[in-house]
């Protein structure tokens, strides 16, 4: 398709904010109408592309209602259902391909000379299995449907944005101009916010500082916060590892449309100040790393409604891209981006400043702790890790012990009886070997704070024991256990088969990552020996401290 001496048409199906709309626009496409059905993206999408924007459950929307002569259909349908970020991938499938489905029949309907949808990248191969004779897109065979995964750091994004993006438009025409944009990293974004004159790091837009909207900067993580994203990132139970802080000498993970102050998902930067602080990203920074100017308001009532336009977007930075594909031009004629986007300027009036997240000051009694004990966790998640647990209105501590494989996670019953059969079982020099550091650590589980661990882990109490002093000291004792193992690998061994015999007797043979267990036999025993010992004194001290406190709440 050659350069148009008119403007084409084009509509936007779930559209959310207008991400879409704002590239095509300024690849000098006319959005016709958007459509979606959150409403405070609609009114986003609006005041920033001043185009028709419809709050409409696209599923009801009738198609004589839609605009004839179109040239072009682009839309996003809701990936939640696919995303494997939505419980583990475990979503409704079938009710996310009825937006998928609902997308082809309106371009069925339509007939646009090209079109293009973009989604998480695992609707590429559902798409693929149901254009085939019996799928439930069948019907839409017939329409050129050809999906591509793209990641759109490759197209001067800097986030690494991995994507489906579907359509019959020339996909080779694209992948041309990934030559003509320039890389770009989360450091110069940061940087390019921080002047009294802010220049926009992808569009090159100029603005006074203190014109600069949704900027504010969280409060910097306290020291629980630091150390539970340091956890989640590089010491995950399952995924792996992770950087801490993010890098600003490369692109960005992905941007994700919720994440909370103690999230893996949440990007994580080091302050300027001396003090070895760590922070979140502003609205602002997530919205450039997005793709969006500096110009484009997010017209949400709060906070989390801000983050959730932001992280669901199509970045228009890449949507810029694929207006000139999907008019087919050639890479050396399509304008670069700082010089299309010149005519941007902020929409009146301007949205609410909203104030972010602040540290939690309490959570619920209920709150979860559940982390690894750094020495005694491998990788593919074989570890023991601290977890509490909720038994009517009482919470209770122990340790748990995972392996297996991913689709048969095990544990073994870790109490008395196991620290009873070990111990019958040891050799008087092994015994020797772990009685010190075992007897360091009682001696530290007699003196804490156990019965109100829970109040301070909830921020609902004072106490003379947080949750991450016992992780440390677990782990350090496994440490010394390790090493007082390490001599008697074939003891450890048998010992390892032993409690494994005690749990699933005649099952053995059925169990998986035995073998792996046995090559890491000093840090398994020690996870068995610390775990076994530790547990029932945990579980007693609670009853202990439970049943004074109810005598004197008899007593009064």
């Amino acid at each position: 398709m050659g350069r148009q001496t008119t403007k084409l048409r084009a509509i936007d199906l779930y559209s959310g904010v207008g991400g879409w709309a704002l590239g095509l626009r300024l690849a000098n496409i006319e959005v016709v109408a958007s459509y979606e059905k959150w409403g405070p993206a609609n009114e986003t999408n609006f005041k920033n592309n001043f185009h028709q924007a419809q709050t409409v459950d696209i599923r009801r929307l009738a198609l004589a209602d839609i605009p004839n002569n179109i040239d072009i259909v682009v839309g996003s349908p809701p990936c939640t259902q696919f995303s494997y970020s939505n419980r583990g991938g475990g979503g409704d499938i079938a009710d996310g391909l009825e937006d998928v489905k609902r997308f082809l029949t309106i371009v069925d309907h339509l007939k646009p000379h090209v079109w293009a949808m973009e989604n998480v990248p695992r609707v590429a191969k559902i798409i693929e299995s149901e254009l085939k004779k019996g799928g439930l897109l069948e019907e839409f065979r017939h329409l050129g449907c050809f999906t591509h995964i793209i990641d759109m750091a490759d197209y001067g994004l800097p986030q690494r944005r991995r994507r489906c993006i579907a359509g019959n438009f020339d996909f080779s025409l694209l992948e041309t101009y990934k030559a003509k944009t320039t890389p770009r990293l989360l450091g110069d974004v940061i940087r390019s916010l921080t002047g009294d004159t802010v220049v926009d790091p992808i569009f090159g837009i100029e603005l006074p500082r203190d014109e600069l909207t949704d900027h504010v900067a969280e409060d910097v993580l306290n020291s629980e916060e630091v150390r539970i994203n340091r956890s989640n990132k590089t010491r995950h139970t399952v995924y792996n590892a992770m950087p801490f802080p993010d890098p600003l000498d490369r692109t960005v993970r992905t941007i994700t449309a919720t994440c909370t102050r103690v999230s893996r998902e949440s990007i994580v930067i080091a302050t300027e100040s001396e003090q070895g602080e760590y922070r979140r990203l502003t609205l602002r920074e997530r919205a450039s790393l997005q793709g969006f100017p500096i110009t484009f308001q997010f017209y949400g009532a709060n906070y989390g409604q801000k983050l959730r336009m932001i992280g669901n977007a199509v970045p228009p930075a890449f949507s810029y891209l694929m207006g000139h594909a999907l008019q087919g031009h050639l890479a050396d004629n399509v304008q670069p981006l700082a010089e299309a986007a010149q005519t941007l300027v902020r929409p009146i009036p301007a949205p609410v400043e909203t104030p972010p997240d602040r540290a939690g000051t309490r959570y619920p009694t209920t709150r979860t702790f559940r982390f690894a004990i750094p020495s005694l966790q491998l990788k593919s998640g074989v570890r023991f890790e601290l977890r509490n647990y909720h038994s009517g209105p009482n919470a209770g501590w122990e340790v748990a012990f995972y392996f297996g494989t991913s689709k048969n996670i095990l544990s073994l019953t870790l109490e008395r009886s196991l620290a009873r059969l070990l111990a019958s079982a040891m050799s008087p020099q092994l015994t020797e070997a772990v009685a010190a550091p075992l007897k360091n650590l009682m001696d530290y589980i007699l003196m804490a704070d156990i019965h109100n661990l829970q109040a301070v882990w909830s921020h609902h109490g004072p106490g003379g024991t947080r949750p991450f002093m016992v992780l440390d000291k677990l782990s350090e004792t496994g440490a010394s256990l390790i090493d007082a193992l390490a001599d008697h690998g074939a003891e450890a061994q048998r010992l390892i088969l032993l409690a494994l015999e005690h749990e699933y007797r005649d099952g053995l043979a059925d169990i998986p990552g035995v073998p792996k267990l046995q090559r890491n036999a000093s840090l398994i025993l020690a996870g068995l020996v610390i775990a076994s010992h530790v547990n029932p004194n945990l579980a007693e001290r609670l009853r202990i401290s439970r049943k004074e406190k109810a005598t004197k709440s008899s007593m009064r």
